[in-house]
C-alpha cells in the first residue's frame, strides 16, 4: 500500500468517525444524568436540645433538656412550635409560649413566617435560617431581627427528630 493510499483511507475514516463523535458527545450532553441537589425534608416533630443566642453582645446558651421543652411541628406548608418550662405550677402561671404559620425552603434557606404568636406585636415577622441535617439533627442558625426596630439576636438552635 502506497502514503498516497494510506492517507486517503485515513482521510476517509475521518470523515466517517468525525460526525459520528460529534454526535455522541452531543448526545452525551443532552442526556446526561446530573445529581440534582438534595432537597431538606424538615417534615416531622423536632424537639430542641440546645440553643445559643447572642443579643447586643451577650451570648447565652439554653440547655432544653433540664429546666424547659420545646417542639416544632413542621409539615409541607406549615410549622408550629410549643415552649413550656418544667415543674411549674398546673395553672395559668406555667410560662407558655407559643407561634406558627407558613414557610418557604430554597434549598438550605428556611423562612418561617409568623403568623400566630403569643405576643401579637410579634405577628407578622418573617425569619430565615440556614438549615442543615444530619442523621436526626436539625441545626438551624440565622438572625432573628423584628421589623420595626427592636431586638436583632443571632441564634443557633439543635433539634432532634421526635420517633
Amino acid at each position: 500500500m502506497n502514503k498516497i493510499n494510506l492517507i486517503n483511507q485515513t482521510k476517509m475514516k475521518a470523515k466517517y468517525f468525525i460526525p459520528f463523535l460529534a454526535i455522541g458527545v452531543l448526545y452525551a450532553f443532552a442526556f446526561r444524568s446530573s445529581t440534582p441537589d438534595p432537597v431538606l425534608n424538615l417534615n416531622g416533630t423536632w424537639k430542641l436540645i440546645s440553643g445559643t443566642e447572642i443579643s447586643n453582645g451577650v451570648k447565652t446558651v439554653t440547655d432544653y433538656t433540664k429546666d424547659q421543652q420545646m417542639i416544632k411541628i413542621i409539615n409541607d406548608t406549615h410549622f408550629a412550635f410549643l415552649k413550656h418550662k418544667l415543674g411549674t405550677a398546673k395553672d395559668s402561671s406555667n410560662d407558655f409560649d407559643a407561634g406558627g404559620g407558613p414557610y418557604s425552603l430554597k434549598g438550605d434557606q428556611y423562612t418561617e413566617h409568623l403568623d400566630y404568636y403569643s405576643n401579637k406585636s410579634v405577628e407578622g415577622n418573617a425569619f430565615t435560617f440556614t438549615v442543615t441535617i444530619k442523621g436526626d439533627t436539625l441545626i438551624q442558625q440565622g438572625v432573628e431581627k423584628l421589623k420595626g426596630g427592636g431586638a436583632e439576636k443571632i441564634i443557633f438552635e439543635k433539634y432532634v427528630k421526635v420517633k
